[in-house]
Formats: C-alpha cells, structure tokens, sequence
C-alpha cells in the first residue's frame, strides 16, 4: 500500500509538473504571475532568459574599449530605419519569440508626438499603435500603476514614463518609432527619444498567446484585480506565526530569533527608536542565515528602501509608514533552519518595537531559492577618476553572484557631495558570462523608473524614490528597483555594474544593496562591512535662506507670451533657498508677467538677485510705475547677483511684475533666458 501511494505522489506531481510547464503563457497568466509573490522565490517554469533592447549609445561596444565605452549620448539610438508605407519607421527592438515585453520605460525631449508600433508574429499591420506619449503613459492601454509616468509631482514632459502591462507573442516582436521631425543617432538634432524595452524570451516549444487589444476587454476585471493587488502591496491575508523582535539592543550588542522546519519569513516588520535614527538606521545590521549559509546581511534602512532619511512611501515589496514603521514581502522559504539576527554596531542604544516575523507554510522542493542581499558602500569615492575615459567614468560592481537563480532588485542610498546631477552612468547586466551585457541603460535615473535627474519623491510597486533631495543638491537620495515580471534569471552567474559618471569632479558616498533568490551553495562576492556600516552618516549642510525675500520660484505666473516659466533648483548659483524662477525659450519682445503679493501701498526701494549666463536675455522689467532696464544678463559662466532695480510706487496686494525680452548680448547663446531669485522691497519714508 505504501508504495502504491508513493508511486501515486510521484505521478500526481510529475503531472503537475508537465501541466505547470504546459500551461500556455498569456497576458492572463502574466498578470497572475505579476502579483504571486511565491512565484519568484522558485526557479521560473518554463524558464526563460530576460534582456533589454535600449537607446544605449551604440559608440560603445567593449570593456576593453575605455575611450567609448563610457559613451553617453544615450538617445535616438536604433537597430535601423525601415520603410514601410512611405513612411520611417526606426526600430527599436526586433526579437523571435516566444516571449513578452515586460516593461517599457521612456523619456523625451522635443517630443514631436511620434507614433509607436508594435508588431507581433510578422503581421505587417501593427497589433498597438498610437502616439508614444499616450500609449506608455496616456492610458491607451491601461492605468495605474501598471501605466505611470514618475513623478507626478514633476512636470510631464519631464517624467520617466513607465508601462508594465506584459504584452506575449508567440514567434516575434518588433517595435518601431515613427516622427514627423529629425531624429538622428544620439540626437544631434531634432527630437530626443531616450527608451528602455525589457523583455522574456521563453524555450522555442513554448505554448504562448500573443496579445491582442480585444484582450484588454476580456480580461477587464483581471486587470482591475490586479492594479488593486499592486497598489495595496500589503503582506496578503495568509494566516502568520508571528515572532516578536522587539528589546532594545545597547551598542554591540545583537539578538536572534531561530526558526526550524521547512517554512518561509513573509512579513518582516521593523520600527527602530533612538537618539539618533539616521544613523541607526544604517548601524543596525539585519543578518539572516537560511540552512546554515548567511544569505542577508545589510543596514535595516537599506534593506527596507529608505537609506538613512526617514521617508514615508509603498512599494510592492518594502514600505516605510508615517509613524516610521518599516515592513517587507520578500517571500524567504528555507528547508530547515533559519536564524534571523539583529546587530547595533552603532554608538547609542536602538530599540525595536512593533518589530516582528511572520512565518508561513513553504512546500521545499528542487526549484525553491533562498532569498539573499549585499550591501557595500564606497564611501568618498571620487568621480573623474578613470583616466582615458570620457569624463572619468568607471563601472561600480554592485555584485557578482556564482549559481543559480534569477535577481530581483536593488536599492541604491547615495549622499551627493556636489551641487550637480550625480548619474549619467549606465546599468550594464552579464548575465552567464557574457562578453557583452543583455541589459546596457541610459542612465542611472532611467533604470529606476524617473528622468532627468528629477529631485521629487515617488513611489510605485515597481520603483521608488522616497528621498531625493540630493539630485542636484549637496544630500542624500535613495532609488529603488522591484523586478516582478523583468527579474533576470541566470544559470551559472550574473554580475551587475553601474556607470559612476559625473560631469563634474565629485565625491560621494556610494551604497547599492542587491536583492536576488539562488539556489543552496551560490555565492556573490560582497561580503560584510561592519567598518562601514560603523561610519558616520552625512547630513546636508544648512539650506541658505535670504531674510526677507520674496522668493521667485513662489511667485504666480499670470501670463507668459512665448517659452516656459517654472521653478528651478541648483545649488552652484547662489540662490535663495536653491531655487529660481526660471523662464526659458522665450523670443524677443515675449512678456512674463508675475504676481507679487505687496504687503501695503508705498513708495519702495525695490532690488533682485538675478540669475547671468551664457544662454540669458537683455531684459526690461516694469513693476508699479517704475521700468528698470535694460538689463543685460550675459555672463560667461552662470552666476547670480543683487540688483538694485530702483524706486517705485506700488498699491498694496497682488502686483504685476512684468518681464520683457528686448534683445541678447552679441556673444549669447540665443535661448532668451532669465531668472529670478527674489525680490527685496524695502519702504521708503
């Protein structure tokens, strides 16, 4: 009897085995696989390999090539241009299936509205087409989050836009760009189209339905349910063992929780009490040893996506509330033991409360991974320090991993030592010992999901960035990748390197955690840092704030006849609390008019700090019944400085300032620009 039933066990799972590998792929098991959290923790089946097709700078083409391989015109790069039609189609990617494109990622400057195309299976009539634009993050397809354009604090066309949706094909795929202007290799002219396409490809007898729009239809309610899923993140509803983390551990003092029999850390809940929380969050270590190797072993603030800055925001799988309780959904089974160890390497007392494991069920068999993390900091490393490369660049190795499994994700805390943009750099993925990356990027701030070096905070289930006041500021940011559907398996090794590339000569403190599952007995080569994570934390210095000013960048714009009025951040120019407003674009005899709020009728003594460069405008400025000007706002090199405008009588309330390009100094580069910092009104008896 018993070895009828062992024998029945061995069909029954070698059964569901060969239905799990014969199950035909589709955007319904996509969307279903998109939010099983146990999925990822298994080696894939059916296997596939994950790559990217990128508007990378094609000048680079070897690791050995220092001169181009840091090339960084990273846009309106392409496999080729077809014609079709009469018209141009230029090809951004071009695969045999069976697969699916699992993320598309975007951003554009001089946008013409072009038309994107996607063909599936060698149609020649495109499956989805439409304006770029609306189809990634217009909601031609689908909203958020699975669409969604970061950060929405940021202006549109200044976002990185991020579409989710998987889209499966049977044999092939292409995906082509159309514009109604020029666009040339790495955008000399004409429109600028930066992009990313990551995509699966599946073993060549895989069963796969290739999408459809009518599918959007049928799979309505799906969608809805998972869009739902994905905005709640949220641990789920299984029931849990939960196990008390809490205590209070005094500097060099650790605690441990140990686990037996087969089971899996679901929930991991953490929130940290101390005199001083930045550095506690990143001197107390989070160490976790899964049948008896150390798999995890990082500063809890990293490991949870917020470095050391205290920042509320949600992603799938970690999260940061408001009252500064941190959680993670890493799913970590193991088959055996587990050890879960806590470490204060700081100088002060940390104490955990509300602080716990939750512990379920796991089913361990040949394909289960353990869960790992590695965290390294280079702390004050300098930019410009490759010699031969354009600009100093060189590839920082987040990690090398030996074995098997797939890579799901990493977070990188910096602290920007210098008042300019920190990441052009590009991700560069080897994945079994590739002499060329499958996965080559456009910059760093592309990879995790924005654009444009953008300081505003956001948060999806795919990518965060929850602190990023440090963009082009002396600070710290914090980017994050969650990799569901694009996580990158690999057979035997992955190394994954980012570009350190910086136009400026900059210092910075570096620190990337990775996140991946292998199999027992892989191994990576970062390894504990207890004399890093000892080190101090930098903070930035004090934001430099004029008394008495009246801030450009708050002032409402009332009308502008020609280019753009916003605010602007920098930190080398002097401004007021590290903004200006800043009108860009505008043509001769164009008219910017500001309000300014006037505390009381009076005569005023009136003065600005007003932004001189290469690319600004001869201007005149009216303001109550006095005109200043003209003004010439040329300077070599960017700089700001007080003018004194003089006298003028002005009625109490809302005024009009009124800004007029009348000309441009003969050596200035034709933009037409101005800025203002404040304005200073000082009464007159």
């Amino acid at each position: 009897m018993r070895r009828k039933l062992m024998v029945f066990i061995a069909l029954f799972v070698t059964a569901s085995a060969w239905h799990l590998s014969a199950q035909t792929i589709s955007l319904a098991t996509l969307l279903d696989e998109m939010v099983d959290r146990d999925r990822i923790a298994r080696l894939p089946e059916p296997a596939y390999t994950c790559r990217q097709a990128s508007s990378y700078d094609r000048r680079a083409v070897s690791p050995q090539d220092i001169a181009t391989w840091y090339a960084n015109n990273d846009c309106s790069w392409f496999i080729r241009v077809e014609e079709r039609d009469g018209r141009h189609e230029h090809v951004m990617m071009d695969e045999a299936g069976p697969g699916a494109i699992v993320r598309f990622w975007s951003t554009w400057s001089r946008y013409s509205g072009g038309t994107l195309r996607i063909y599936l299976d060698g149609a020649n009539t495109p499956t989805i087409e439409g304006p770029l634009a609306d189809i990634i993050d217009g909601g031609v397809l689908v909203g958020e989050p699975l669409s969604k354009g970061d950060s929405p604090l940021t202006e549109y066309e200044e976002r990185g836009h991020n579409l989710y949706l998987p889209i499966p094909y049977a044999n092939h795929c292409k995906v082509t760009y159309e514009t109604r202007t020029t666009l040339e290799d790495s955008a000399t002219s004409g429109e600028a189209l930066f992009y990313q396409i990551n995509f699966r490809t599946y073993p060549v007898d895989t069963s796969v339905e290739t999408f459809s729009m009518d599918q959007l239809d049928t799979w309505r309610s799906k969608i809805a349910s998972v869009q739902e899923t994905l905005a709640a993140a949220g641990s789920g509803t299984e029931d849990l063992r939960a196990m008390s983390l809490d205590g209070t551990l005094a500097p060099g003092e650790a605690k441990q929780v140990e686990i037996t029999a087969p089971a899996a850390i679901r929930d991991l809940v953490m929130k940290l009490q101390a005199d001083d929380l930045s550095q506690a969050l990143r001197s107390t270590v989070l160490e976790i040893t899964f049948d008896g190797e150390r798999t995890v072993w990082c500063p809890v603030g990293d490991f949870f996506g917020v470095g050391y800055i205290p920042a509320a925001y949600r992603s799938w799988y970690t999260a940061m509330d408001e009252d500064g309780t941190l959680s993670a959904q890493w799913i970590m089974p193991f088959q055996r033991s587990c050890i879960v160890k806590l470490h204060n390497l700081g100088r002060n007392a940390v104490t955990l409360s509300d602080s716990s494991l939750g512990v379920g069920a796991w089913d361990w068999d040949d394909r289960s991974m353990h869960f790992h993390t590695t965290w390294r900091l280079l702390p004050d490393v300098q930019t410009q320090t490759n010699q031969g490369a354009e600009y100093g660049a060189f590839d920082v190795n987040f990690v090398t991993v030996e074995g098997r499994g797939i890579y799901v994700g990493d977070t990188l805390t910096l602290f920007n030592g210098y008042p300019r943009w920190w990441g052009e750099g590009d991700e560069k993925v080897f994945v079994d010992g590739e002499s060329f990356p499958s996965h080559f990027g456009t910059g760093s701030e592309d990879y995790y999901g924005y654009a444009w070096g953008n300081p505003n905070p956001f948060a999806s289930p795919f990518h965060a960035q929850p602190y990023g006041f440090g963009a082009d500021l002396i600070g710290m940011v914090v980017n994050s990748r969650y990799r569901l559907l694009d996580g990158i398996p690999f057979t035997r090794s992955l190394r994954f390197d980012m570009e350190l590339f910086d136009k400026s000569k900059a210092t910075l403190d570096y620190a990337p955690t990775t996140f991946w599952y292998a199999r027992p007995g892989s191994t990576a080569n970062v390894q504990p840092d207890a004399a890093a994570a000892r080190l101090p934390v930098k903070q930035s210095p004090p934001m430099p704030i004029v008394e008495g000013a009246i801030e450009g960048e708050g002032l409402v714009v009332q009308t502008v006849t020609g280019g753009r009025a916003r605010a602007q951040r920098g930190g080398r120019w002097n401004w007021s609390r590290y903004q200006q407003m800043w009108w860009s674009d505008a043509g001769v005899g164009d008219e910017l008019t500001l309000l300014v709020d006037v505390p009381a009728a009076g005569r005023y003594a009136v003065e600005a700090n007003l932004t001189r460069s290469f690319d600004y405008a001869i201007v005149s400025i009216t303001f109550g019944d006095g005109t200043f000007g003209p003004i010439d706002l040329y300077a070599p090199k960017q700089i700001a400085e007080v003018a004194i405008l003089g006298r003028c009588s002005l009625e109490a309330g809302p005024q009009p300032l009124r800004i007029r390009i009348v000309g441009s100094h003969e050596s200035a580069r034709p933009r037409h620009m101005f800025g203002l910092d404040y304005l200073k009104l000082t009464p007159l008896e």
